[in-house]
């Protein structure tokens, strides 16, 4: 490699993190960012089709990898980037968002420049990029190597997005410094405990574990953000505790677990037993922090007795009124799968896959679709899901062992996951990513599929055609024009798009669903199935309980 620059440096301080692509639009003011990936073996450049969709495919690629890494331009890149990274920042991922800016030479004569607003305030963007981070730096050759290692540093501890911002003139400059090499993400101890915190916050948790009759686990998909994972699913067969998941964190647990018992979200609970197990628990350990919005809790009828809770947060523990500040997460856990005592009892609950419904002449529905997509999926294998009404039935459908999923129901962003399963699917190094989305969320961001094409990516998606944003047929009064979508023949996309050896066909019967399926099972190349669905299914939720979401009917008087 030549000297290193400030771009070279940073991207390849930034790859020995494990980070092997960067995604992103190539643009003038970044050009010494984006000649800088040809300067580092490390990294491949993936070429988005538009900055939003960079964003999210990043997104997807650091929910695999840990952190993922976005280049976009000045102003009208980045801002075209900041739903996605926000939606990065609400689910707990480090994405790097590096940022190509004018040159100080251009700065300091007050020359006007394109992307800007016809004046010389050249930094109002970067308030508004620096929102969706946690942290955020301009780099010089002077300042490049601390500050880096700062954002890094700060980055990991919090799971969070970095903005990082590099003048073209600057990018290309030399380093002043000594290079930090840096080490692989799984290596970095991102926080650390106090040791008296620590010994307290375990010894309270594990004497409340002890002390009850009926406790249950609720775990959420902060263990996937800080790579502790599997040491939380150790805790959970050490100890033999009952665990339940919210819509949020579907794929945190492994599902063919004995100890898994479902999905939990009040009314909209996997099943009554979930529901009644973790309503009736006596001790609720929440591993991670459990999001307590409308669509996590069923319209907020899955609260928790917080004197029944112990939460074991990134950094910090609660326990009732008592509060243990600065413990990380993998120590906490790490002590409590040293000195957790097992249960003997179990919860007695039998899940098992949904029936397999409907005659091959009948047409496709959901109730004959999700069944047949469920029996497909293998150990190794990845499922996104899209935000919509297909995320509603997917988050209670059991996944088979071994079988991970990704969603963003917090932030909620319809057409993620198309560029996310891109993300996703360039990230795995085994196994397969599928993807299921509904035609009105994929018509935002279906692009992205010339993108899979150019790289040889190899997802199968499915695309449920029903011709309505039909979640928003189903939280409105049915009926209304803006529901209704653009028509498309979604599965001669493929082809225009240019992507060779794509297995792709329209569905209308159970008999074709069957015959693709089978025919995915043998393809060598990626699928593409559209997947008719009749529009009928999307009907609006009852009055009151879309207005228990919303709040807008005047209260009754008394």
């Amino acid at each position: 490699m030549a000297a290193l620059t400030v771009a070279t440096y940073t991207l390849s301080r930034l790859s020995k993190l494990g980070v092997d692509r960067i995604f992103g639009v190539p643009g003038d003011y970044a050009f010494a960012i984006d000649d800088a990936v040809e300067q580092v073996p490390e990294l491949s450049w993936v070429a988005c089709a538009n900055e939003l969709n960079a964003a999210y495919a990043a997104d997807g690629y650091a929910r695999i990898r840990g952190a993922a890494m976005l280049s976009t331009t000045y102003g009208v890149g980045e801002l075209s980037a900041i739903n996605g990274v926000m939606g990065s920042k609400a689910h707990r991922l480090p994405v790097f968002h590096l940022v190509g800016m004018p040159s100080e030479r251009i700065q300091k004569q007050g020359l006007i420049t394109h992307h800007n607003l016809g004046d010389t305030v050249y930094d109002r963007f970067q308030e508004l990029s620096a929102a969706a981070a946690c942290v955020s730096a301009v780099l010089t050759p002077d300042n490049c190597v601390d500050e880096l290692e700062r954002v890094v540093r700060e980055a990991l501890r919090q799971s969070m997005p970095a903005y990082l911002v590099i003048s073209e003139v600057n990018g290309s400059q030399p380093i002043l410094g000594t290079p930090v090499k840096g080490e692989p993400l799984g290596a970095v101890k991102r926080q650390h405990s106090v040791p008296q915190e620590l010994e307290a916050a375990v010894g309270t948790i594990l004497a409340r574990l002890e002390a009850a009759e009926r406790p249950v686990v609720v775990l959420t998909h902060l263990v996937s953000r800080y790579g502790v994972r599997e040491r939380a699913l150790e805790l959970i067969r050490k100890a033999n505790l009952p665990t339940a998941i919210t819509p949020n964190d579907k794929g945190t647990i492994d599902e063919a677990m004995p100890q898994y018992a479902g999905l939990y979200a009040g009314d909209w609970s996997s099943s009554d037993d979930v529901r009644h197990l973790v309503g009736n628990a006596d001790l609720v350990l929440d591993i991670g922090g459990i999001v307590t919005t409308e669509l996590n809790t069923g319209m907020w009828t899955g609260g928790f007795d917080a004197a029944k809770v112990v939460s074991i947060q990134d950094n910090w523990v609660r326990a009732g009124s008592k509060v243990f500040v600065n413990v990380a997460i993998d120590d906490v856990l790490n002590a409590l799968c040293d000195r957790v005592s097992t249960r003997c009892s179990d919860h007695g609950l039998k899940l098992e896959p949904k029936p397999l419904v409907g005659a091959a002449g009948d047409a496709t529905c959901s109730a004959n679709f999700y069944p047949r997509l469920q029996r497909r999926l293998r150990s190794g294998d990845t499922l996104v899901i899209e935000t919509g009404t297909c995320m509603t039935i997917l988050n209670k459908l059991l996944m088979p062992a071994g079988v991970t999923a990704e969603g963003q129901g917090l932030w909620g962003s319809i057409g993620w996951a198309t560029p996310a399963c891109l993300g996703v699917a360039m990230a795995k190094r085994s196994g397969n990513t599928w993807m299921v989305t509904g035609d009105g969320s994929h018509q935002l961001t279906l692009n992205e599929l010339a993108v899979m094409g150019r790289y040889g990516v190899k997802p199968r998606i499915f695309v449920l055609n029903n011709n309505l944003y039909g979640i928003e047929d189903v939280i409105s009064e049915r009926g209304h024009g803006y529901d209704d979508l653009a028509q498309v023949n979604y599965h001669l996309l493929p082809e225009a798009f240019g992507c060779i050896n794509w297995l792709s066909a329209r569905v209308s019967t159970v008999a074709e669903l069957d015959q693709v399926l089978d025919q995915i099972e043998s393809h060598d190349g990626a699928a593409y199935i559209e997947v008719m669905i009749p529009n009928e299914e999307s009907q609006p939720m009852p009055e009151n309980t879309i207005d228990s979401g919303y709040k807008l009917k005047t209260p009754e008087v008394g």
